[in-house]
């Protein structure tokens, strides 16, 4: 009796244990020159003098204790997420994914020096906070110029030496955790990024403090034969870990800052605003998950600084893989005026599967804490709970994304109103925003992703429904036409092109 007690309890820890949490945080974007006492029309410093003629002149409010919609993170905004995750979790976490940009958008003119001290304090301050687990971080665009070697010394207290090996040579790794047979492949992503064209007004728009040496320079591809080189061994590197952990059956979490596809937010023809990957390795990544979709458990990035998802089609148009997207800590999305509040994430995992069931979004409301003068980081919501989902699979979030398409719009309210962590921007997200939105998530092929907004508008280039019609609005089509009737948005899509699509169909699984 004692010994089957005893079975009886063994089986039932083994259970518990397989129950797992990790955090998931992006795009803390630190401004060391952030002040309460700034321009908040300037990135909330603390000018010696403004600009002649510039909005800086009249009188505007000024930046909260921890953050302004305009502007990056303070150090306070900084220290309390980290502080609310280990208030919420404790040491109960396996591990923390940071998917890059540390460091202000601003901070292109720095030393190197100086930008490594400021990665130096964010790593120190999340190493004390969780000092027996294990952080996994990858690059971002905004994490410094310094060498992969110089970063690496200073995370290899979180790698272990053979993740090291090809961290110095082109900031990527992979990790094999010890207690399952889940693989943890972090990605470069910065070898696959399409460079915006510059802004030439960039430049004139700030008098930038004693502590920048310079002016920022024009962001431009400086691509070199030898970042050409390491792109490509990056993409073999991937192609060999993904071969063996499916030949030794394992699971793979794959991890990066930036994200396929395209910015759901951005609007219009903005390409070099919208397209994040070069169209060729977009393609490539792509392909690279539907030949391994049988071994890739889960896919989580950042960059956008938005919440949502993304999912990826077989050649038949099934759903075989999905990508989640976490939202920034830092409240501001430079370039298109669509701030976030501030967020967290902790998901729920199968620790030997790496099967991932659920996730709770934290979230803290910067107004509130600015004029509480406390941070204070509430939970949001719970994934399956808030969507209604059985589970979390490209099947389940699949059918999701259909409900868009549907007459019951209070689907996609919900994901928008999560899509910028609550921030009221005042503008309502209709028509050929919703349409937007629901290509970039089941869209994730450039080609693809134009046909689906051509192809759900072109019936505006002929006759519109008339409003008190009685028939059902059931289709992308017919919403576009209610709310632009013939407005002609297809000039507005014009520029996207041609191109053959082999999943433009919608299927409901």
């Amino acid at each position: 009796m004692l010994a089957q007690l005893s079975w009886l309890l063994a089986c039932f820890g083994m259970a518990q244990a397989r129950i797992g949490y990790f955090w998931h945080i992006s795009d803390l974007h630190l401004d060391t020159i952030y002040s309460t006492d700034g321009d908040i029309y300037k990135s909330c410093w603390q000018l010696a003098r403004s600009v002649p003629g510039s909005s800086s002149n009249a009188v505007s409010e000024a930046p909260g204790h921890f953050g302004h919609y305009n502007c990056d993170s303070p150090w306070s905004l900084i220290e309390s997420a980290v502080k609310t995750m280990k208030a919420k979790q404790g040491d109960n976490v396996e591990f923390v994914l940071w998917t890059g940009d540390a460091l202000s958008h601003s901070a292109q003119p720095l030393s190197e020096q100086k930008q490594h001290e400021i990665l130096r304090n964010i790593t120190d301050l999340l190493g004390r906070s969780f000092s027996s687990q294990f952080i996994f971080p990858v690059l971002g665009h905004e994490d410094g110029s310094g060498s992969y070697q110089r970063l690496g010394e200073l995370w290899r207290h979180w790698l272990p030496s053979e993740a090291l090996v090809t961290f110095d040579q082109g900031g990527y790794y992979s990790i094999e955790q010890t207690k399952s047979r889940l693989r943890i492949v972090a990605l470069n992503t910065n070898f696959m990024r399409l460079d915006p064209d510059p802004d030439p007004r960039a430049s004139l728009s700030l008098r930038w403090p004693a502590e920048y040496f310079a002016e920022p320079k024009a962001s431009v591809s400086s691509s070199t034969g030898e970042d050409e080189l390491l792109a490509e061994q990056q993409w073999l590197w991937l192609e060999e870990v993904l071969s063996k952990s499916r030949d030794k059956q394992e699971t793979v979490y794959i991890v990066g800052h930036m994200p396929p596809g395209v910015d759901e937010r951005h609007l219009g023809p903005q390409q070099h605003n919208q397209l994040i990957f070069t169209e060729r390795n977009n393609r490539r990544y792509l392909e690279m998950v539907r030949k391994y979709a049988s071994v890739i458990q889960g896919q989580f990035f950042g960059h956008l600084h938005s919440d949502t998802f993304r999912l990826i089609y077989d050649a038949k148009g099934n759903p075989i893989s999905w990508l989640m997207i976490a939202p920034s800590v830092v409240p501001r999305k430079a370039g298109i005026g669509s701030s976030n509040n501030p967020a967290l994430r902790l998901y729920k995992f199968d620790t030997g599967s790496g099967q991932v069931l659920d996730y709770t979004q934290f979230w803290l409301d910067l107004p509130l804490a600015n004029r509480a003068h406390e941070p204070t980081w509430q939970p949001e919501y719970n994934l399956t709970h808030y969507y209604a989902l059985p589970e979390i699979s490209a099947v389940a979030l699949h059918n999701f994304a259909e409900r868009f398409t549907g007459t019951d719009l209070s689907w996609f309210t919900r994901y928008h109103r999560a899509n910028a962590v609550r921030y009221q921007s005042g503008a309502a997200c209709q028509g050929l925003c919703m349409l937007n939105h629901y290509c970039a998530i089941t869209r994730l092929d450039y080609d693809e992703f134009r046909l689906c907004l051509e192809k759900e508008q072109l019936p505006l280039q002929g006759r519109a429904p008339a409003l008190g019609s009685s028939m059902i609005p059931t289709s992308w089509s017919w919403l576009l036409a209610v709310f632009y009737g013939l407005r002609g948005i297809s000039g507005l899509l014009r520029w996207w092109g041609g191109g053959r699509c082999n999943n433009c169909h919608n299927q409901r699984i």
